[in-house]
């Protein structure tokens, strides 16, 4: 997209299915959208090669949102569309359910290490 060369990179498309959206100046694209084929779908901030994952909707409608630098993206919070919220801290790979949010405004506190909550 743009005019003739200062053309940028703003979309690609895989074999697979899977749709990758950039924005930013040419030579500084970034990625801020990935759609895979199942439905998913991965959003991203960040400058080029820096972009973090910050938001992930799947296809059942649930929506998971992540904190932290690439590679080190943590789970923080998932939301599904019955209403209910989970809450969730530690690091990458050992996250933690710590609280649950009903639609019914009913709420459960956890502790423990993840998988004995």
């Amino acid at each position: 997209e743009g005019e003739r060369g200062a053309e940028r990179f703003v979309r690609g498309e895989f074999a697979d299915g899977t749709m990758e959206h950039f924005e930013g100046e040419r030579g500084a694209e970034r990625c801020v959208r990935m759609e895979l084929a199942d439905g998913l779908v991965q959003y991203y901030e960040g400058e080029q090669g820096a972009e973090r994952m910050v938001r992930m909707e799947l296809a059942d409608g649930s929506v998971q949102s992540f904190e932290g630098e690439r590679g080190a993206e943590r789970k923080v919070r998932s939301v599904f569309a019955d209403g209910e919220v989970q809450h969730y801290e530690g690091e990458r790979g050992a996250e933690r359910f710590v609280r649950g949010e009903f639609a019914d405004g009913t709420m459960e506190h956890f502790e423990g290490e993840r998988g004995a909550e």
